[in-house]
């Protein structure tokens, strides 16, 4: 068996292109049937606001890989200075069952959340056809903000002007890419990031909805943290795509709330598998405002862990057990 750990992660390194490579093979695996995923449970007790979440999956295909994602979020820990996400994977031989590796770290999370995000931006530059240089906003610079700072710039540096980062709690700016800090932009607020931004990314961990605002027209809300928009800015928003409708309409999700305040229903959506396909060049207009909203799908989780332990064994990094 093989332990990786957050240090053997970061001497593998990401290469963005090939992690999100394996979101769209899988996703191609998910159209074709070729995997198998419960609904995740979320464990709950005493603080009702911290969670553990257990994401098994099977991913066919030429992964034919089963595992499972073990995942507690606890936000007050950093105000102990503790990570607020805590994550181990163990991944199984879809054969025998064998365990075959144990992945100790959060960061496969955040690296999953962001190639997803990045699977998403790419379809959607390439239904549109973006080809001057555009704003992107961040909110939330914990290590998923931080994740998908790192994803946007080397994926599509090209089409940046300025990316406006906002948090709650100061910025450490020494912890933001010295290569890329001349078009990074501090906002004064959540308001400057969101107004300023053809493509906005939430990426905090907020027990409150606060996004009242309408979006800037035509732009792109990829709401990763789910729960930071009032339900009214669905009035602003002229397509939605999920990842997973059963998945995400629970768990006091914004699109639970919109689905409860104001009708919105699984048929009026489109999911990842139509969107990585193409159909979203053939549904959305040059100025529709778009969210996406994604819950997290364990298939996802296994495949790229999948692809660290490979990585890993080809490269003799990590430690057999």
């Amino acid at each position: 068996m093989k332990y990786i750990n957050e240090q053997n992660i970061l001497e593998i390194g990401n290469n963005w292109n090939e992690i999100i490579q394996v979101i769209e093979d899988t996703v191609l695996l998910l159209e074709k049937k070729d995997y198998a995923q419960p609904i995740k449970p979320n464990l709950r007790y005493k603080d009702l606001k911290n969670r553990i979440i257990a994401m098994p999956a099977y991913v066919g295909g030429d992964y034919n890989i089963s595992g499972i994602k073990w995942i507690a979020s606890f936000p007050d820990n950093i105000k102990n200075n503790l990570p607020r996400a805590n994550s181990v994977i163990i991944l199984n031989n879809a054969d025998t069952g064998v365990p075959i590796s144990v992945i100790n770290t959060p960061m496969v999370s955040a690296i999953r959340t962001s190639a997803v995000t990045g699977a998403i931006i790419k379809s959607y530059r390439e239904a549109v056809e973006i080809k001057e240089k555009i704003n992107f906003g961040i909110i939330g610079l914990g290590p998923i903000g931080r994740m998908h700072l790192e994803m946007i710039f080397t994926l599509h540096e090209d089409i940046i002007d300025k990316v406006y980062v906002y948090d709650i709690n100061p910025i450490d700016t020494e912890l933001l890419p010295e290569k890329w800090k001349h078009k990074i932009v501090l906002a004064n607020d959540w308001e400057q990031a969101y107004l300023n931004s053809k493509i906005f990314i939430t990426c905090t961990a907020s027990s409150k909805r606060y996004i009242n605002l309408p979006p800037p027209k035509g732009s792109l809300q990829l709401n990763v943290s789910l729960r930071d928009y009032e339900a009214d800015v669905y009035d602003f928003i002229d397509c939605v795509i999920v990842d997973n409708w059963e998945e995400v309409c629970r768990e006091n999700t914004d699109i639970e709330m919109m689905h409860q305040t104001k009708g919105l229903l699984e048929k009026d959506v489109l999911i990842i598998t139509d969107v990585l396909s193409g159909k979203l060049r053939k549904t959305i207009k040059a100025n529709d405002t778009i969210m996406f909203c994604p819950m997290g799908m364990a298939i996802f989780d296994i495949g790229i862990a999948k692809y660290f332990y490979e990585l890993s064994q080809d490269k003799r990094i990590g430690q057999t057990l």
